[in-house]
């Protein structure tokens, strides 16, 4: 083991590079088959100066291989508790073994749980796919759990909530793999601007989502309480809890009034419990995933397209934005962005590749807009087209760009300094409606709603009615939900009478992306209705 690690570093050694060492894990990471060597030290890039610029004291300041070789244990410098020896065994066994070994819940068992588990059993691809998926993630929430001293049972909660996609967006604009609408995530510090969402940061979104996890248990002394409470809000829950008591009736999870979406959520989860405890009495097979990182933390000192970091790093830009998906544009803003995720040997290569790079490594920087303008004046200002403008920053037709909105624009000669903290924290984007003629309305969606029926009815654009509501072109709404529309003034009388929005047309069941609202005082999001299927993960 010592002479291949010996041999691996050697190969970095004259290059400019800070001598860090990053967790190892393989480039197959969670999914790798037994045959999989042990992983090895990568070594983190420092800024991206060319490699022809690098003084020969750089090299000669580099240590040596031996004394990096025997350096004690490999840490991430920016997950310092990310910490493997190579040489244990341990990170070659298995992570659903290590997953069992954390069980801490109490089992629930009952008809719901049942009726779940068929569920699940009667689709072993849709299994297939959420538990290869996971692979990516769960040596990471597993290692925070224990941390923690929280039941693993929690690290398999992804897989109710979004099928373990970190894309995942519900109609309700709830985002990640945790599922956090806005307000929420902004309650447990994730960012969400023009440039980036942290609620589908596979890191800060984890943290976050334990952060809540444990405060709910700490309220309820009842992990099941807590997960429905996660799912329908603590203050629903503390009065469920107070409704029994008052009735003289048992206040555990089971005996609680909840809405049905609620009361099958708990089930669900001990079903996906059960399956993976014992998969072959439901006629499935799990991935194999080994006991060590799928993805190292590699920082990010400069602004970079995303396609040049991909590109860098000789990872598809799909394979790399299922470990970045906070990006909501084509840049990473070194200010805003600490670090990117990449399998171990693309790391190695984004490392090495870095210092090689020629010619600029963002082609996009930010714009704020001094004053209230039209797009048209926008784009002029920053010498871009019009049509161009309005597609990368999103902005529908008939609407201005209000002062103090960040937009998206190419670097140019004369912008060329990297974004600055300050905005790659809080850049935000506000429209206006171009002209007097152009009214807001504010509707409530009834049952079977969706962006289609909305726009057929009002006579609007489908993308540009899911722009103004943040949401997908296919999206449905929940009942109850505020929609936004635009319509020319006149339109507005005559909708009058539909200031609530009117069950849809199709009459047709509509699949949701992810999740419906989850009701914690209104802030956090829930998932799929009992029986129906993630289609963002699926």
């Amino acid at each position: 083991m010592m002479t291949f690690l010996r041999g691996r570093l050697s190969r970095f050694a004259g290059l400019p590079l800070l001598p860090l060492l990053l967790a190892a894990c393989a480039s197959t990471g969670g999914l790798s088959p037994a045959t999989t060597p042990a992983p090895t030290a990568a070594v983190a890039p420092a800024a991206s100066t060319p490699a022809a610029a690098a003084s020969e004291a750089t090299a000669a300041s580099a240590p040596a291989a031996d004394e990096v070789a025997t350096a004690p244990v490999p840490v991430d410098p920016l997950r310092p508790e990310v910490r493997l020896d190579l040489d244990d065994r341990a990170a070659q066994t298995d992570l659903w073994a290590r997953v069992r070994r954390g069980f801490a819940m109490p089992d629930l068992d009952s008809d719901l749980v049942r009726d779940r588990e068929r569920w699940y059993a009667s689709r072993p691809d849709y299994v297939q796919r959420m538990t290869e998926r996971g692979g990516r993630y769960l040596f990471h929430i597993v290692e925070e759990l224990e941390r923690r001293n929280m039941p693993t049972e929690l690290a398999l909660l992804p897989f109710i909530e979004s099928a373990f996609n970190p894309q995942a967006m519900s109609s309700a604009k709830a985002s990640g793999m945790w599922q956090f609408i806005p307000s929420t995530g902004k309650d447990f510090s994730l960012k969400q601007n023009v440039f980036r969402d942290d609620r589908r940061d596979v890191l800060a979104s984890t943290r976050a989502a334990l952060d809540y996890l444990q405060k709910l248990y700490a309220m309820f002394d009842d992990w099941h309480l807590a997960l429905a409470a996660y799912n329908w809000g603590e203050g629903n829950v503390q009065r469920a809890v107070a409704r029994n008591l008052r009735l003289g009736l048992p206040t555990d999870y089971a005996s609680l009034k909840m809405p049905n979406e609620t009361a099958y959520y708990v089930p669900k989860l001990q079903a996906v419990k059960n399956i993976i405890a014992r998969p072959a009495d439901f006629g499935l097979t799990l991935p194999e995933l080994r006991n060590h990182p799928y993805f190292l933390s590699v920082p990010i000192e400069r602004d970079m397209d995303v396609a040049v970091a991909a590109r860098l790093a000789n990872l598809p830009l799909a394979e790399f934005q299922t470990l970045n998906p906070q990006m909501n544009k084509p840049v990473i803003l070194a200010a805003g962005t600490a670090q990117i995720l990449l399998p171990y040997d693309n790391a190695n290569q984004f490392v090495r590749q870095l210092p090689l790079h020629r010619g600029p490594l963002a082609s996009w920087t930010a714009w704020t807009a001094p004053k209230t303008v039209h797009p048209a004046e926008a784009a002029r200002q920053v010498g871009m087209d019009e049509a161009q403008l309005r597609e990368v920053n999103r902005i529908p037709a008939h609407m201005l760009v209000k002062a103090g909105s960040t937009l998206l624009v190419p670097r140019g000669e004369h912008r060329q300094t990297d974004v600055s903290i300050e905005v790659a924290d809080n850049a935000t984007m506000a429209l206006a409606p171009d002209g007097p003629s152009l009214r807001k309305m504010s509707l409530k969606a009834g049952r079977k709603e969706s962006v289609a029926s909305v726009a057929r009815r009002y006579r609007v654009n489908a993308a540009q009615l899911a722009q103004w509501n943040g949401v997908a072109r296919t999206a449905s709404f929940q009942p109850g939900q505020t929609i936004v529309v635009y319509v020319v003034a006149k339109a507005v009388r005559g909708k009058a009478a539909h200031a609530v929005a009117h069950k849809g047309s199709s009459g047709k069941k509509t699949t949701r992306t992810a999740a419906a609202p989850r009701k914690n005082s209104g802030k956090h999001a829930a998932a799929v209705t009992p029986g129906r299927a993630h289609s963002a993960g699926s």
